[in-house]
């Protein structure tokens, strides 16, 4: 599937992948809206789509986004016991990836949405003045702050 254990392995404990091959089933790429290749999509069971994934990314980048793009599954989904924990994760795991800026910020609305706590948007905003500072999720968290 992926050269990658530690990808493979992430893949295999939390989705069931389907591979199709564009030229052999064009039908899909206009039936799931995938405009490039590779496309990976998070979805459920009745093909609700919650995360999607363009093109190729070097291992860490493409396990932080499956990791985030499962957490978003989580956060959409309503698992709210599980959402933040998956959002940190990928911070704690993979901080130097394009998804470590959102997943931190995701993180922080999602412990606000489980408790109602205000404290957990200052303390992301806080958590953002230190790390990621120069991204779009550093501003986003500001408005927390």
């Amino acid at each position: 599937m992926y050269p990658e254990a530690r990808v493979t392995s992430f893949i295999g404990e939390h989705f069931e992948p389907v591979r199709l091959h564009v030229k052999k089933h064009p039908e899909a790429m206009g039936r799931f809206g995938a405009n490039w290749t590779p496309t990976v999509m998070i979805d459920d069971a009745d093909s609700k789509e919650y995360y999607r994934i363009e093109g190729f990314l070097p291992a860490d980048d493409f396990l932080g986004q499956l990791k985030l793009g499962y957490a978003h599954y989580l956060f959409k989904s309503g698992n709210v016991a599980e959402e933040e924990k998956a959002f940190r994760e990928v911070v704690d795991e993979l901080p130097n990836t394009d998804a470590a800026p959102e997943a931190l910020y995701w993180a922080g609305v999602g412990k606000y949405k489980a408790t109602g706590d205000a404290s957990a948007l200052g303390a992301t905003a806080q958590a953002f003045q230190s790390r990621y500072t120069d991204t779009p999720w550093a501003k986003k968290a500001s408005i927390c702050g």
